[in-house]
């Protein structure tokens, strides 16, 4: 195809949005909402995972040493915490750290029955995170069988709470989002076909003076791509607004907020260029594609 021609029905994509511009700003709101629900329900999803993780995060095992593990020992034990694959951080809590915390906590007589106490019956303890809950008994088990280990305390019952939920809310997410991007086809699908039959004697005609069928489907591409750009342009700036004025409420009670790890949420700036470019590709190919799909029907005469 020659260039002028291809500018030619670029130039013809441009004045149909125009010509037929109640049907195109039909197609733009559907595009606008389609977009913007499923973008939404992608980014609640995505967060709600991150939350889940954050929490996940603070499952701690509990490792207490044996009474009187000499400091070399400590040391060797520390190391293999460290080498075992699922450990995330090791971190020592003494008994001296222990014994200063359990007298902050205590009334003046009760610290006055202690202060002539001999030893600190308390014992030095190692708190570690893991990377994966889903293994943590298996990582706890481990632990146990090292020397100087006196006994291991973890949130096993908790953590396979956190994947059982983790594990229901992502087969729903994926089914919710999967149902949306559906409705949100089908409905584009029968917009575009409406608005494509409007012109159907208008593609008859081109048919019937020897056009081939890309030469007429290549102005509704671009027209569908121009509709699906600017759907997308404005689903984002919709969902820019939305987004951040959750997320500030959020931040606006980070102290009430942070104990169930709702800082964990993403910004939008974390997610701008993700949330832009798959905006941008989806209109822009649901817009052209579903246009040009629709002028089938009417290319067979």
């Amino acid at each position: 195809m020659k260039i002028s021609s291809f500018r030619y029905l670029v130039n013809q994509g441009f004045k149909g949005i125009w010509k037929n511009r109640m049907m195109t700003f039909a197609s733009f709101c559907i595009l606008l909402v389609s977009l913007l629900m499923v973008g939404l329900s992608c980014l609640v999803a995505l967060n709600l995972t991150r939350v889940i993780g954050g929490i996940e995060g603070r499952s701690e095992i509990v490792v207490i040493v044996e009474d009187g593990t000499s400091d070399g020992d400590m040391a060797a034990l520390e190391q293999k915490l460290k080498d075992i694959p699922n450990v995330n951080t090791v971190s020592l809590y003494t008994k001296e750290e222990a014994w200063e915390n359990m007298l902050k906590g205590m009334t003046e007589e009760e610290k006055d029955f202690f202060q002539y106490a001999d030893d600190n019956p308390l014992p030095d303890t190692y708190k570690i995170t893991v990377n994966d809950i889903e293994i943590m008994t298996d990582t706890t088990t481990q632990i146990e069988t090292f020397d100087f280990v006196e006994s291991t305390q973890s949130p096993t019952a908790f953590a396979d709470i956190l994947i059982s939920i983790r594990r229901i809310f992502s087969i729903v997410a994926f089914c919710v989002v999967l149902a949306l991007v559906v409705v949100c086809l089908i409905i584009i699908s029968n917009t575009t076909r409406a608005s494509v039959f409007t012109r159907r004697k208008e593609i008859n005609i081109m048919k019937y003076v020897g056009a081939t069928n890309a030469f007429i489907r290549i102005p509704f591409f671009v027209e569908g791509m121009i509709v699906g750009l600017v759907a997308a342009g404005g689903a984002l700036l919709l969902t820019k607004f939305a987004y951040e004025g959750v997320y500030n409420i959020f931040n606006d009670n980070f102290s009430i907020w942070s104990i169930l790890g709702m800082q964990n949420l993403y910004s939008f700036d974390e997610l701008k260029l993700y949330i832009c470019g798959a905006y941008l590709i989806a209109g822009a190919l649901i817009g052209a594609v579903g246009t040009s799909i629709s002028t089938g029907k009417h290319l067979k005469v």
